[in-house]
């Protein structure tokens, strides 16, 4: 008896790598097997990246946290330690969105902390 073999769903499977692999320069979006390893070493990038994006924010949020902080006279660490004392609850994003688009709040809020 003859293999069976099944064109309709290996070929759907092809098609859905390569799918993946649209925009890849050369090869890597037309060759079947060469667009395997690239996709899946996309898909890595992709999971790993989408950590290191959040490392990436906080680090900015902290940046623009002490840059506000020095103009008044104090530094991230210790703006942060007397938050903390002050039993405040704010977090990084949000004090340097206030930092960066409300300087008056954040102003106040410095204040507040050293008094």
């Amino acid at each position: 008896m003859p293999r069976s073999v099944n064109h309709v769903a290996s070929k759907a499977r092809r098609k859905k790598l390569l799918k993946k692999a649209k925009g890849y320069w050369g090869a890597r979006s037309k060759v079947l097997t060469v667009a395997k390893h690239h996709v899946e070493k996309g898909l890595v990038h992709a999971y790993r990246d989408r950590k290191l994006k959040k490392r990436n924010y906080r680090s900015l949020w902290i940046i623009r946290i002490n840059a506000a902080a020095r103009e008044h006279g104090i530094n991230y660490s210790k703006l942060i330690h007397a938050l903390d004392d002050k039993g405040v609850l704010i977090n990084r994003k949000l004090l340097a969105n206030l930092a960066v688009e409300n300087p008056q709040a954040f102003d106040d809020i410095v204040k507040f902390a050293m008094n």
